[in-house]
Protein backbone atom coordinates (compact mmCIF):
# COMPACT_ATOMS: atom_id res chain seq x y z
CA UNK A 1 0.00 0.00 0.00
CA UNK A 2 3.08 2.28 0.25
CA UNK A 3 2.04 4.50 3.35
CA UNK A 4 3.56 7.53 3.91
CA UNK A 5 2.66 9.06 7.08
CA UNK A 6 -0.51 10.08 9.09
CA UNK A 7 -2.61 11.94 7.14
CA UNK A 8 -5.03 13.08 9.66
CA UNK A 9 -6.79 11.86 13.05
CA UNK A 10 -10.89 12.34 12.74
CA UNK A 11 -12.15 13.48 15.75
CA UNK A 12 -16.27 13.39 15.84
CA UNK A 13 -17.52 16.76 17.28
CA UNK A 14 -20.99 17.84 18.42
CA UNK A 15 -20.11 21.46 18.09
CA UNK A 16 -17.13 22.71 15.81
CA UNK A 17 -17.35 26.54 17.29
CA UNK A 18 -16.59 25.35 20.75
CA UNK A 19 -14.52 22.82 19.72
CA UNK A 20 -12.32 25.22 17.39
CA UNK A 21 -12.10 27.07 20.50
CA UNK A 22 -11.09 24.44 22.67
CA UNK A 23 -8.05 23.37 20.25
CA UNK A 24 -6.76 27.35 19.60
CA UNK A 25 -7.35 28.68 23.31
CA UNK A 26 -6.63 25.94 25.46
CA UNK A 27 -3.70 23.87 23.31
CA UNK A 28 -2.87 26.67 21.93
CA UNK A 29 -3.35 25.67 18.14
CA UNK A 30 -4.58 27.50 14.62
CA UNK A 31 -7.31 26.27 12.42
CA UNK A 32 -6.55 27.08 9.02
CA UNK A 33 -9.34 25.68 7.64
CA UNK A 34 -13.44 25.30 7.75
CA UNK A 35 -15.08 23.46 4.79
CA UNK A 36 -18.24 21.79 3.72
CA UNK A 37 -18.36 18.63 2.12
CA UNK A 38 -21.89 18.23 1.46
CA UNK A 39 -22.10 14.70 0.12
CA UNK A 40 -20.80 13.63 3.21
CA UNK A 41 -23.14 15.49 5.43
CA UNK A 42 -20.11 17.39 7.54
CA UNK A 43 -18.31 20.14 8.09
CA UNK A 44 -14.44 20.41 9.24
CA UNK A 45 -12.09 22.56 10.57
CA UNK A 46 -8.18 21.71 10.43
CA UNK A 47 -5.57 22.22 12.89
CA UNK A 48 -1.79 21.24 11.96
CA UNK A 49 0.49 19.87 14.85
CA UNK A 50 3.77 18.81 13.26
CA UNK A 51 3.37 17.38 10.23
CA UNK A 52 -0.18 15.85 11.23
CA UNK A 53 -3.25 17.35 10.77
CA UNK A 54 -6.38 16.78 13.39
CA UNK A 55 -9.67 16.87 11.30
CA UNK A 56 -12.74 18.03 13.50
CA UNK A 57 -15.88 16.98 12.25
CA UNK A 58 -19.38 18.35 12.96
CA UNK A 59 -22.57 16.54 11.19
CA UNK A 60 -24.44 18.98 9.45
CA UNK A 61 -27.74 16.47 9.30
CA UNK A 62 -28.48 13.63 12.07
CA UNK A 63 -28.70 11.14 9.24
CA UNK A 64 -24.93 11.60 8.17
CA UNK A 65 -21.90 9.52 8.87
CA UNK A 66 -20.85 11.46 11.60
CA UNK A 67 -24.52 11.93 12.80
CA UNK A 68 -25.12 8.57 13.43
CA UNK A 69 -21.43 8.20 15.28
CA UNK A 70 -21.92 10.73 17.39
CA UNK A 71 -25.57 9.73 18.29
CA UNK A 72 -24.18 6.01 19.16
CA UNK A 73 -20.84 6.18 20.68
CA UNK A 74 -20.86 10.18 21.71
CA UNK A 75 -18.05 12.84 20.30
CA UNK A 76 -14.40 11.93 20.26
CA UNK A 77 -12.17 9.66 17.70
CA UNK A 78 -14.04 9.01 14.86
CA UNK A 79 -11.07 7.69 11.88
CA UNK A 80 -7.19 7.76 11.30
CA UNK A 81 -6.19 8.67 8.04
CA UNK A 82 -3.17 7.07 6.10
CA UNK A 83 -1.41 9.27 3.39
CA UNK A 84 -1.22 6.84 0.18
CA UNK A 85 0.25 7.53 -3.44
CA UNK A 86 -3.33 6.09 -5.06
CA UNK A 87 -6.52 5.97 -2.54
CA UNK A 88 -7.56 3.87 -5.66
CA UNK A 89 -5.03 1.49 -5.59
CA UNK A 90 -4.82 1.18 -1.95
CA UNK A 91 -8.23 0.56 -1.81
CA UNK A 92 -7.98 -2.19 -4.49
CA UNK A 93 -5.00 -3.55 -2.81
CA UNK A 94 -6.40 -3.87 0.62
CA UNK A 95 -9.34 -5.84 -0.89
CA UNK A 96 -7.29 -8.07 -2.52
CA UNK A 97 -5.75 -9.01 0.68
CA UNK A 98 -8.87 -9.36 2.01
CA UNK A 99 -10.03 -6.15 4.12
CA UNK A 100 -14.01 -5.13 3.98
CA UNK A 101 -14.18 -1.84 2.52
CA UNK A 102 -16.67 1.16 2.48
CA UNK A 103 -15.87 2.62 -0.24
CA UNK A 104 -15.06 0.30 -3.66
CA UNK A 105 -13.80 3.74 -4.94
CA UNK A 106 -11.82 6.79 -4.08
CA UNK A 107 -14.27 10.13 -3.74
CA UNK A 108 -13.61 13.58 -3.01
CA UNK A 109 -13.06 14.46 0.45
CA UNK A 110 -12.14 17.24 2.26
CA UNK A 111 -9.03 19.75 1.25
CA UNK A 112 -9.14 17.98 -2.48
CA UNK A 113 -8.10 14.61 -1.30
CA UNK A 114 -9.39 11.28 -2.86
CA UNK A 115 -10.30 9.85 0.08
CA UNK A 116 -11.53 5.81 0.72
CA UNK A 117 -12.04 3.66 4.21
CA UNK A 118 -11.87 0.40 5.32
CA UNK A 119 -14.42 -0.96 7.11
CA UNK A 120 -13.71 -1.28 11.11
CA UNK A 121 -14.86 -4.73 11.07
CA UNK A 122 -11.36 -5.70 9.05
CA UNK A 123 -9.39 -3.18 10.81
CA UNK A 124 -9.18 -3.93 14.52
CA UNK A 125 -12.05 -1.55 15.04
CA UNK A 126 -10.72 1.14 13.84
CA UNK A 127 -12.03 2.63 11.07
CA UNK A 128 -9.61 3.86 8.41
CA UNK A 129 -9.22 6.14 5.59
CA UNK A 130 -6.78 6.21 2.92
CA UNK A 131 -6.29 9.32 1.31
CA UNK A 132 -4.27 10.61 -1.66
CA UNK A 133 -3.47 14.29 -3.86
CA UNK A 134 -4.27 11.89 -6.97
Amino acid sequence: MNISHIEHLGIAVENLEESIKYYENILGLKCYNIEEVVDQKVKTAFFLVGDTKIELLESTSPDGPIGKFIEKKGQGIHHIAFAVPNASEALKTAEERGVKLVDKVSRKGAEGLKIGFLHPKSTQGVLTELCSKE
